[in-house]
C-alpha cells in the first residue's frame, strides 16, 4: 500500500496515516491478517518520527483495526466485524454531527446529503471487490 503524507497540511501526521491505513483496509489494499511494517521501518520508509508511527498504531490497535503480536508485529485485525459495537456508534454519531449540521445549514436535502454518503459507501465497496 502506497501512502502519501502531506507535511504542508494542517492534518496532524498522525491521523493522515492513520485515515489512509484505515482507507487501506476498508478498499480492501490491506488485507484481514496482512503485516503492516514495524514501527521502525514505517518510520523510515516515510522519513517521519517512529513516534508518530508508534502513536498512529497505537490508536489503529485501540480501535480494533490492527493488532500488535510480540512475534508477528503488527497485524490488520482478521475479525473486521468485531469492531461495530455501542462506543463507536456513539464516536459515529458525534463524528457526523457537525458534518449534517453545516450541509443543513448550506440547504442541503436529506435526500443529496444521503446520496452523498452511499456515493461514498458504494466506492468502498466497489475497491474492495476490485481488490480481492
Amino acid at each position: 500500500m502506497l501512502l502519501k503524507l502531506d507535511f504542508q497540511s494542517d492534518t496532524p501526521i498522525y491521523l493522515q496515516l492513520k485515515t489512509q491505513i484505515i482507507e487501506g483496509i476498508a478498499t480492501g489494499k490491506l488485507s484481514p491478517g496482512e503485516s503492516l511494517p514495524s514501527v521502525r521501518q514505517l518510520a523510515s520508509d516515510l522519513g517521519i518520527n517512529l513516534h508518530t508511527v508508534n502513536k498512529t498504531y497505537t490508536l489503529l490497535k485501540q480501535d480494533g483495526f490492527l493488532i500488535i503480536h510480540r512475534q508477528k508485529g503488527v497485524v490488520v485485525n482478521p475479525d473486521q466485524n468485531a469492531m461495530i459495537h455501542d462506543e463507536y456508534l456513539f464516536e459515529l454519531h458525534e463524528s457526523l454531527k457537525p458534518l449534517i449540521a453545516e450541509a443543513f445549514c448550506r440547504g442541503m436535502k436529506k435526500e443529496e446529503f444521503n446520496k452523498i454518503c452511499t456515493e461514498v459507501f458504494l466506492e468502498f465497496e466497489k475497491s474492495r471487490g476490485e481488490n480481492r
